[in-house]
């Protein structure tokens, strides 16, 4: 017996890119050693006012930094 997968493209749903940024994240944008990106992420949360267990979102990250969005977006695919 022999089975066919069709893929129907209509129904496939794209996986939406992340919202947050991680320190691994910080550290293959800016080629900056693990200790300084946490240190980025602290005065980011800092900036914004977030708790200690807060994300910090890449649009955040790229405000904060100054950074286009779409070129930090481009590091987030994993």
């Amino acid at each position: 017996m022999q089975f066919r997968i069709t893929l129907n493209p209509t129904r496939m749903k794209k996986i939406p890119n992340r919202i947050v940024i991680y320190a691994k994240d910080v550290e293959k944008i800016t080629g900056r050693k693990p200790r300084t990106c946490y240190a980025i992420l602290q005065k980011i949360k800092s900036f914004y006012n977030k708790q200690r267990n807060d994300f910090v979102t890449v649009k955040e990250f790229c405000h904060f930094l100054n950074i286009d969005e779409e070129l930090v977006k481009e590091y987030l695919v994993d």
